[in-house]
């Protein structure tokens, strides 16, 4: 899996650590933890983020999702 972040040259090299590790799943807690910073520093970053707009793309490879299964072929 890959996540890709269109817009993100308007984002702080902060605010794109913040916008990929909540992406990834981590709460505003974890994410103060890891970046050395308090939680509303972080809730501050992520809200700078989205004011500048971004959109996260999640790129999956093949079919991991198992969506499309080989098709049978027809015997006639």
């Amino acid at each position: 899996m890959q996540i890709e972040i269109r817009g993100a040259e308007k984002l702080s090299f902060r605010e794109r650590q913040a916008v990929v590790l909540k992406e990834m799943g981590r709460g505003n807690e974890e994410i103060a933890r890891q970046l050395k910073v308090s939680p509303s520093t972080v809730a501050t970053l992520l809200n700078r983020a989205r004011s500048k707009g971004y959109q996260v793309v999640i790129i999956l490879p093949g079919d991991t999702l198992n969506l499309f299964g080989e098709e049978e072929e027809d015997e006639s």
